[in-house]
């Protein structure tokens, strides 16, 4: 195996056998970032159905844990679930108590932030492939748990652990997908990780119902069994699957990064692929300049601090825009006299919806844009929140009222999946710097699964008819929370759309206001044409920093 390159000399002579100084890395990555700007949807379809390939495939992994989120929370109401691992209640039946619901259901949270801090490390110290492999490697030996978990201790157990490697998912191929796809192509390929998310919770819904009549105790054991359907295929094609060409850069392999943008695209010429490394290098450069280090704690320092804020907020409005409130539309049609069956099958229409919703924001992205899209779908939300809290003044013996509700938290899934769910994926993947982008990811999915777990308290709190008992009237209070929302992303999230990691670098650097990101015209070459002599001199500054670097490593 090739010794990994560690100095900043190593690094340079690596650099040097491919481009001879730094002009000629200019000049390499100007010609880049005008192809990146030039290139259609269509020609990004023709050229990169490798990157796009081995991008799904490994995005797929998120499939296992949106199937095993809706399998737990299901898994309560199942009776052959409840008298293995619950307690008999006076009346004869058998129930897992509340203590154990919520340790079931936060296990998963807390094994995700632990493997979301592994994954900010390993990712980064040994790339991202290998990163994969071992997590899903980790993943096929911790199905066997919940397989044979003789009591409810064990089951715990079994939640921590496979949350481990599903936090190394959530990021890690959020991440892969910015880094090997080409701007046209980058909102699709990061939006599928929600997709992927929602196709498990359709696959979930479907086996549950499936098994809903089986009495015995395969009703349970063969969903878990299902998830190893998924890691063993998607860890034989990681063994073959290319390593990100920016992490080769970053870490000095400028030969292997070569090789990897061949295998993403299609006949790319030398030319094209010489262009390609040097834009790398170029804002590798470039953010060097910027910030001294690729520790956790340089997430919170300079111009990466807002960066960070950016992509935790974004990440953490998931749970702050009322979500909590999709996966009890079931409880408000069997309030409405539905039969647990019917319940089960308007679940998985709800989750089929959500996989509707999610396609078609890759339509509107590309013509809405992710700031405006996000914001509207905020909107949007904020309004039905009203309109469900409204409702719930209507007594629950009104079944019309309950129809009503459910209809109305269908709707909220729809918009939801089409705006603020997917969506979320870009504006994270293209916020963070590529020099920490891993570490950023991994910092805003650890805030997200935090409100996670606060949801998964404070919802049976509001919904229990021995506590708050709030039922509908809840959606008040998420329209609160979405209101708040809604001005923090007004003044803070920008417009990434259509930029290149460059000049979203100097567009941060030299701190644009989020609400003018997308009408300001930015060169990471030569400065600001719109901004008069003190913006262009502010970028010329930059660029000087990152050309002193070089010359700093060359002496």
């Amino acid at each position: 195996m090739e010794a990994k390159v560690t100095t900043e000399q190593d690094v340079l002579e690596n650099i040097h056998r491919q481009i001879d100084n730094y002009d000629d890395i200019v000049a390499e990555a100007r010609d880049a970032t005008a192809a990146e700007h030039s290139m259609t949807l269509r020609e990004g379809l023709r050229r990169y159905p490798k990157a796009i390939g081995w991008s799904v495939l490994l995005s797929t992994a998120i499939i296992m844990e949106g199937f095993d989120v809706v399998l737990l929370g299901s898994f309560y109401a199942l009776p052959q679930f409840a008298k293995k691992y619950g307690v008999q209640a006076a009346d004869g039946t058998y129930t897992v108590t509340a203590a154990w619901q919520a340790g079931l259901s936060n296990g998963a949270q807390v094994g995700e932030i632990i493997g979301l801090a592994l994954n900010g490390w390993a990712s980064e110290r040994f790339g991202y492939r290998k990163t994969m492999i071992v997590s899903l490697s980790a993943m096929i030996c911790f199905i066997f748990i919940p397989f044979f978990a003789q009591n409810v201790q064990m089951l715990l157990a079994a939640e921590i652990l496979q949350g481990i490697p599903w936090g190394v998912f959530q990021t890690l191929t959020t991440a892969y997908a910015s880094e090997v796809s080409p701007v046209a192509l980058r909102p699709y390929l990061t939006a599928y990780v929600n997709l992927c998310w929602v196709l498990g919770q359709v696959i979930a819904s479907g086996v549950l119902r499936g098994v809903l009549n089986w009495d015995s105790q395969w009703a349970y054991r063969v969903p878990f069994a299902l998830q190893w359907i998924w890691p063993l295929p998607i860890l034989i094609g990681c063994f073959f699957a290319p390593e990100s060409p920016w992490w080769l850069v970053r870490t000095g392999r400028v030969d292997q990064a070569r090789r990897a943008i061949r295998r993403l695209n299609t006949n790319p010429t030398e030319a094209e692929i010489n262009a390609s490394v040097a834009l790398m290098i170029h804002t590798n450069a470039l953010e060097k300049s910027m910030t001294e280090g690729t520790s956790y704690w340089d997430c919170f320092r300079g111009v990466d601090l807002r960066r960070t804020e950016i992509a935790a907020g974004v990440w953490a409005i998931q749970n702050l825009c009322g979500s909590a409130f999709m996966g009890y539309s079931t409880f408000f049609l069997e309030q409405a006299g539905l039969a647990t069956s019917n319940a089960f099958n308007m679940s998985i229409a709800q989750y089929a919806i959500g996989a509707l919703g999610t396609i078609s924001s890759w339509f509107l992205m590309s013509h809405v844009g992710r700031r405006r899209l996000y914001l509207v779908g905020l909107l949007g939300m904020f309004v039905m929140l009203i309109v469900i809290g409204g409702m719930g003044w209507i007594s629950k013996d009104n079944t019309g009222s309950q129809w009503a509700i459910g209809a109305m938290l269908l709707c909220y899934t729809a918009l939801y999946d089409s705006t603020v769910g997917p969506v979320c994926y870009c504006l994270v993947a293209e916020i963070s710097s590529t020099r920490l982008r891993a570490k950023t990811v991994v910092i805003a999915r650890i805030v997200y699964n935090i409100f996670g777990i606060i949801n998964g308290v404070i919802m049976p709190y509001f919904l229990n008819p021995t506590a708050l008992n709030w039922g509908a009237k809840t959606g008040l209070f998420w329209a609160g929370m979405c209101s708040l929302c809604i001005l923090w992303t007004f003044f803070r999230v920008p417009e990434p759309k259509g930029r290149t990691y460059g000049e979203l670098d100097v567009l941060f650097e030299t701190h644009v206001p989020a609400r003018k990101f997308r009408t300001t015209v930015v060169d990471q070459f030569e400065g600001d044409a719109n901004h008069g002599q003190y913006r262009s001199h502010e970028i010329e500054d930059v660029d000087t920093k990152e050309k002193n670097a070089f010359d700093h490593i060359e002496a």
